[in-house]
């Protein structure tokens, strides 16, 4: 049987710290806060936005919450406009195209919205590699395993032959959640030492280790 990859985006393929601490930092002036270092940016990437934005600054009233999601919204609107695009990390597309061609079906899970789904399908070759995508915006987000079990759903797969790869402890619990196997990337958001404490099965320090990885996990599959 044919396994199941399911990729989140931001810090597993896309390098979006920068960007996504400078849409933080530029929210939080908007209403009047310091700026958060970007330690605490970064532990709530993954979650939907405004589940994220609360964690990070818990003590806000509903309206002005709902004025820091905004500004963080308008943030990246404006990176957007003045041409910014995120870069993938070396070796990702390498990865995501030798495993499409080598039978795997991909799909994608991530806290990003719809729109942002669509500007990372847009990507050269993106939108035929991948069988699905799922976000928050779809239904709950991370941990929850609503995004795995609809992945599983659209691409026919089941937990035996399915796998999370993200960056993130919140990655680590969907995929647990949902009964597939969790594997973290030690160049993302959160450190080795937090995807293991959340359950990773394996954390990998480069694309090449990822792959001799998932290979094994390949050849147990189609075992089967």
């Amino acid at each position: 049987m044919r396994p199941l990859a399911v990729f989140d985006i931001d810090g597993t393929l896309v390098d979006s710290r920068a960007s996504i601490h400078r849409a933080a930092c530029e929210a939080a002036r908007d209403i009047g806060l310091p700026e958060p270092d970007y330690d605490r940016v970064r532990q709530i990437v993954g979650l939907s936005l405004e589940h994220a934005m609360a964690v990070l600054e818990p003590g806000l009233d509903a309206p002005t919450l709902a004025r820091f999601v905004a500004g963080f919204r308008a943030s990246f609107n404006r990176m957007y406009q003045e041409g910014h695009e995120e870069p993938l990390y070396p070796g990702a597309m390498e990865t995501i195209r030798r495993l499409h061609r080598d039978g795997w079906r991909l799909a994608l899970a991530t806290g990003q919205n719809r729109r942002g789904v669509a500007r990372n399908l847009a990507r050269a070759g993106w939108a035929d590699l991948f069988l699905s995508s799922h976000c928050a915006e779809d239904g709950p987000g991370k941990p929850d395993p609503a995004m795995l079990h609809a992945a599983m759903a659209a691409c026919d797969a089941c937990p035996a032959t399915t796998l999370m790869i993200g960056d993130t402890a919140h990655d680590i619990q969907m995929a647990i959640n949902a009964g597939v196997l969790p594997l973290g990337v030690a160049w993302g958001f959160h450190t080795v030492e937090e995807q293991q404490a959340a359950g990773a099965r394996h954390v990998a320090r480069s694309f090449a280790e990822l792959t001799v990885v998932l290979d094994g996990f390949a050849d147990l599959t189609r075992a089967a």
